[in-house]
């Protein structure tokens, strides 16, 4: 027998790779998803203004009708067009005679050195700490976009050192590097420490997710794998209403990070209780221990196998090509980059629209709990309609559906004002159940697009598209920040909108892959779709089983 073979004997979903799939998959996909959008709670700037000059006890909050106009004397006026601010953030008035200060005297701006900060929202963040606002106001953007450059690095070099020292091995280093550096950030003293600190977060989080990940997937049936696939983001979407709770009860971001990060340490506890990944023992020849593994689970799951496992066939390498065969012809080089296209824009779009929840007004802490809360539909809807509309349907719709309703959002901000911030907050929600039902579909669908030679490869590269996409989510996320007024808080929902819209248009030239014999070399990905391809698969004695290897994942 085959490997899958083995499983569908072996039971596709049994007792034994459930529990697997609980303790690798879904607990630290948990954590996971708390650690990808957690700089939202600790890089968040609070409301602030400059501080009043010479007032030892100056708060952001009026403490007095004296405080008032001391307030109206040295801090300018916003702009009155832009309801958006209250006070001017970076700049204070001094006045050219201090022996005679009024409104009318003559006084000229000048940028101040400290501020001080609301407390409705933050108690506490690091940002607040060391003053990452005004001419510094970019080092937040900078320091969550180095956060995702850790994850893309976490997931070449983890994913290289998985195939050759094992899934387990892996797993386990991961969980050591990212208990010790999430712990750890809590007494970041520097700004160039707590990114140093965030990138090592992000290779750890990306490796502890990508390994777990294989090891619960490589022993589910082909039969299981989408409906597996789909229940580890419900995990993750877990993870951002935990967050959000967690954030809501203690305010400060060191507690925050540090509540969060010390029940990672019951993961060190895999080392004693995960096996090795069965393939990844066959693939280096170590038949006796992945049979060992195989029997044990077959025990759990009471069911008996045969007494020979395993054929000559199961230790044969499958045939591969290089990732430039995709660029070799012009069907798969248009099919590929749209590919790409799409990969890069759902991963923006999703984590850029949790990262702007603080810019679409209304609660902040409300707001963060409904985007991780829609995406629980989202995910179901995913499971129903798959099978049942099509790959490409789905993608498409959810792209565009999640593009259109941000794209609504520029009249709501803009004709609407603040009457209509319920409004304008539900179509954001909509563009992230958009983007989270994308981001479940994205996978399956472009695996199941590249020929079996080269789906690897292809799938790495579309992994790696989708970093760039997370890499510059912050900066469209805060560019409205910087921009300021409404026009500044319609900017990046305007842009998640219009290329989440051009991507899932640019889906619709893609094949559908649903009920398709999969292509298995190169010739078929440029064939595939077509109605002789079709002609020759209903010829074909084999078809290859729909489900990818290996099931979606944001990282």
């Amino acid at each position: 027998m085959n490997f899958d073979d083995i499983l569908i004997k072996l039971g596709e979903f049994g007792r034994y790779q459930k529990l697997l799939y609980f303790l690798a998959v879904c607990l630290p996909g948990i954590s996971c998803g708390v650690y990808m959008v957690i700089s939202v709670f600790l890089l968040g700037v609070p409301d602030h203004r400059c501080a009043l000059p010479l007032i030892q006890n100056d708060t952001y909050a009026i403490q007095s009708e004296i405080h008032r106009s001391l307030i109206d004397l040295y801090i300018p006026n916003t702009d009155p067009d832009d309801d958006t601010l209250v006070y001017d953030r970076c700049s204070y008035y001094v006045y050219d005679n201090t022996s005679f200060i009024s409104p009318n005297a003559s006084r000229h701006k000048e940028k101040c050195s400290q501020w001080v900060y609301s407390e409705d929202v933050f108690k506490s963040t690091f940002a607040k700490e060391i003053n990452l606002v005004c001419d510094d106001r970019y080092k937040t953007s900078l320091a969550k976009s180095l956060f995702f450059l850790g994850v893309l690095l976490g997931a070449l070099g983890l994913g290289i050192l998985s195939d050759a020292i094992g899934r387990k091995k892996t797993l386990c280093l991961s969980v050591i590097a990212m208990m010790a550096s999430t712990i750890g950030l809590a007494w970041a003293p520097s700004y160039p420490v707590f990114v140093l600190i965030r990138i090592c977060v992000g290779a750890a989080t990306s490796g502890v997710f990508m390994t777990g990940f294989v090891i619960g997937m490589e022993l589910v049936g082909p039969g299981k794998r989408l409906f597996a696939g789909v229940v580890n983001e419900i995990f993750f979407a877990v993870g951002l209403v935990l967050l959000a709770g967690v954030a809501f009860a203690l305010r400060d971001w060191f507690w925050i990070e540090l509540s969060l990060s010390i029940p990672t340490v019951v993961f060190i506890s895999f080392w004693c209780i995960l096996p090795e990944s069965p393939r990844w023992l066959l693939s280096k020849g170590r038949i006796d221990e992945a049979e060992e593994i195989l029997r044990k689970a077959a025990k759990v799951n009471n069911v008996t196998l045969p007494d020979k496992l395993f054929d000559d066939d199961v230790m044969k390498k499958p045939e591969t090509a290089a990732l430039w065969n995709l660029f070799t012809s012009r069907v798969l080089l248009f099919r590929t980059l749209i590919i790409f296209f799409n990969w890069m824009v759902v991963s923006m779009t999703y984590y850029g629209l949790s990262l702007n929840t603080g810019n679409l007004g209304g609660d902040f802490y409300v707001n963060f709990l409904i985007s991780g809360v829609v995406e629980f539909p989202a995910y179901a809807l995913c499971l129903i309609l798959l099978d049942r509309w099509g790959r490409k349907k789905c993608h498409c719709t959810s792209m565009l559906l999640g593009g259109i309703a941000c794209l609504c959002t520029i009249f709501t901000i803009s004709f609407g004002g603040k009457e209509f911030q319920w409004l304008t907050t539900t179509l954001a929600m909509i563009g992230k159940l958009g983007s989270a039902a994308a981001f479940a579909v994205i996978y399956v669908f472009s695996a199941e697009l590249y020929p079996t030679v080269v789906r690897n490869a292809g799938m790495g590269a579309s992994s790696c598209c989708a970093r760039i996409g997370g890499i510059l989510a912050p900066y469209v996320a805060d560019s409205g920040v910087l921009i300021g007024g409404q026009f500044g808080q319609a900017v990046p929902l305007v842009i998640f909108g219009g290329a989440s819209v051009l991507a899932g248009l640019l889906s619709l030239k893609l094949p559908e892959t649903l009920d398709e014999s999969l292509p298995e070399t190169i010739d078929d990905g440029i064939a595939f779709g077509t109605p002789e391809y079709r002609k020759k698969s209903l010829l074909s004695l084999t078809v290859e089983a729909p489900a990818p290897d290996i099931g979606m994942t944001k990282l």
